[in-house]
């Protein structure tokens, strides 16, 4: 019986970090190429992709580039280029939200339907393979049982998110930051709306809390359920963050590779996507990376009971770092329980509950020198650290290589006129290459053994990513051979094998449709992101009766619904409408921003919210 290829699925902001993502152990990374990726300012060259790609399918590890935004009329040909560049500098797969592309004269490059998609059903995620996808990404919102639901439905590998920022909103269906700033999410530039504070009004017209983030969601982790996530028919563990910096890849990378690695070594029926052993030199714990604290959404429960929200900023506090015990002008004494430093960032809520910072100039013992007065320090307020110098200085070098382990055989051939090195993975020799040599004369006795001269020079391997697992040499140890033979024979034997792991990670061509795809719901709005003449076509094609363009077309009408999602605000604050404590907050509820307000609408009977524009104050 097949195992099941596991894979976890990096970020990379560039080129460089999604290299060190490979190095730390992740099976794949997504980045995002030039243009049409749906984080603007993480756009990366075609040559850095190459770059990539070159170093990722040595070890069989796989590059998916995003292009999951809206396309309009007049940049079809340009995105057709591009995919064409894409291709042929090495990229995997394209991770795509607009069906133009499906019909666009493409090479056969794979498709991976973006989150974006709203994958929230077996209806959708069958659709989406039947019209070719070969890799499916789930919304964030579901259930263990509606993984299995969508599992049951469907045959292509599942993808789903395990860690990083969520969007309130489910994805793709999130118009709010084009409406209110011109900035469409669906475009790549969301200006974050559900990061805002914002006062809710109850139906009296009363302000029952004042400046809070009331749509800002906690980060998701969900490293201890990655074995029910397998269960339930994940095959792919994508961590979010293609805005994030180097040290937060590395430390969560390192963290789900060591889990997976775990997991796959109980069990005989899994394994993982790419080769080579990954040394790292640091502990990698979550708590060292930016967080707004955890949550593990919905994963085990329709209607969790857990708090989900960071209500009170949406930023990283950090980790507990000490207790404020006296207050002197620029100079605090603490009593820490972590090792602080020079340039460290120290956060802590004030009176008021808002959240603040500032740098420590100078440690000294439990002493910590400031630039300046803090406006709210006081004793006995708590402290965290936001900013560790000694990390960040350490995450900046080199703390993880990945390698090969290989085997060489030095042997004799063609009644010793030969002169041949096999080189093979650790363990496996049925992936070996065998680079030879003529010999001209019979080889020599020498005067002194060869047997550990010989393997040292086998063993300099250089600045390439093979380690010499075992040497087996059938030569006899008073045979000598000219050194600069065996470095010859050494470097194109590894060349050889270099070019053949490469060659052996195939890319994964586009799926063809053996049936045509048809629409469960044949009435398509604005929310299903129709933006350009090709998109109308294929869904006309799978039987849409009507469309309605994507909002970024028209102008929104006031009223109209910018978001939808399974967090429920009244939950949240303890005030379910399907509980007696729901009646403790009358509706109809206003969430007022500083410019806009919304309408927030409960949908009960499928436990939704959703979030509706209001004419201007």
């Amino acid at each position: 019986m097949a195992q099941r290829v596991l894979e976890l699925l990096a970020p990379a902001r560039t080129a460089d970090i999604a290299i060190a993502a490979i190095d730390h152990g992740a099976d794949a990374v997504y980045i995002g190429a030039s243009h049409h990726g749906a984080r603007h300012a993480a756009g990366n060259s075609v040559d850095d992709i190459r770059r990539v790609a070159d170093y990722a399918h040595c070890f069989n590890a796989r590059v998916y580039v995003t292009l999951n935004t809206l396309v309009y009329d007049n940049e079809l040909r340009q995105v057709e280029i591009l995919v064409n560049e894409l291709y042929a500098a090495g990229a995997d797969a394209l991770i795509i939200q607009d069906m133009a592309l499906l019909e666009m004269d493409l090479p056969p490059i794979a498709f991976h339907a973006s989150t974006q998609c709203d994958i929230s059903g077996p209806d959708r995620a069958g659709f989406l393979e039947d019209a070719g996808f070969s890799q499916l990404v789930l919304a964030r919102e579901l259930t263990l049982d509606e993984i299995r639901a969508v599992r049951r439905a469907t045959t292509v590998p599942l993808e789903a998110f395990v860690h990083g920022a969520l969007c309130v909103s489910y994805s793709g269906n999130c118009q709010a930051s084009h409406v209110i700033t011109g900035r469409s999410a669906n475009r790549g530039e969301c200006a974050q709306i559900c990061r805002l504070p914002y006062d809710l009004i109850d139906g009296n017209g009363k302000c029952v809390v004042t400046g809070k983030h009331l749509l800002s969601l906690r980060d998701m982790n969900r490293l201890q359920w990655l074995d029910e996530m397998i269960d339930a028919g994940v095959d792919s563990f994508k961590i979010e963050g293609r805005l994030k910096d180097v040290s937060y890849v590395k430390t969560v990378v390192s963290v789900y590779s060591r889990e997976l690695d775990r997991i796959v070594a109980g069990r005989s029926d899994l394994c993982r996507r790419s080769r080579g052993r990954v040394v790292r030199t640091f502990d990698a714990g979550l708590s060292d990376s930016f967080n707004r604290g955890y949550t593990d959404y919905f994963l085990h429960q329709r209607r969790p009971v857990e708090r989900m929200a960071s209500i009170d900023t949406p930023k990283s506090t950090g980790s507990p770092a000490g207790v404020v015990t006296r207050v002197n002008g620029r100079n605090i004494v603490v009593r820490n329980n972590v090792k602080l430093a020079n340039g460290d960032g120290l956060t802590f809520f004030d009176a008021g509950g808002v959240l603040r910072g500032f740098r420590v100039n100078r440690v000294e013992g439990q002493t910590l020198h400031l630039q300046s007065e803090v406006e709210g320090l006081k004793p006995g307020i708590k402290l965290f650290r936001n900013r560790d110098i000694r990390r960040e200085a350490m995450m900046e070098r080199a703390t993880a290589r990945r390698v090969i382990d290989i085997d060489m055989t030095l042997r004799l051939a063609s009644g010793g006129s030969l002169l041949v090195l096999d080189v093979a993975m650790a363990g496996n020799s049925t992936f070996e290459v065998s680079a030879t040599m003529q010999l001209d004369t019979v080889l020599p006795v020498a005067r002194t053994p060869q047997l550990k001269a010989r393997r040292d020079v086998l063993a300099k391997l250089g600045n390439t990513v093979y380690e010499i697992s075992n040497v087996y040499d059938r030569l006899g140890a008073d045979v000598f051979v000219p050194l600069s033979a065996l470095t010859a024979l050494r470097r194109e034997a590894i060349s050889l094998f270099d070019r053949a792991m490469r060659i052996a990670c195939q890319p994964e061509l586009r799926r063809q449709p053996t049936v045509r795809p048809h629409l469960v719901n044949k009435r398509l709005e604005y929310s299903d992101n129709i933006a350009n003449r090709l998109s109308e076509k294929f869904y006309r094609d799978a039987g849409a009766e009507s469309i309605e363009p994507a909002i970024e077309l028209s102008r929104a009408p006031y009223g109209t619904r910018v978001m939808l999602t399974r967090y429920c605000i009244r939950r949240e604050l303890g005030c379910c409408l399907r509980t007696p404590e729901g009646r403790r907050l009358q509706g109809p509820l206003i969430l007022r921003g500083r410019n806009f307000e919304f309408d927030l609408h409960f949908e009960c009977a499928r436990c939704e919210m959703s979030v509706h524009t209001r004419s201007p104050r």
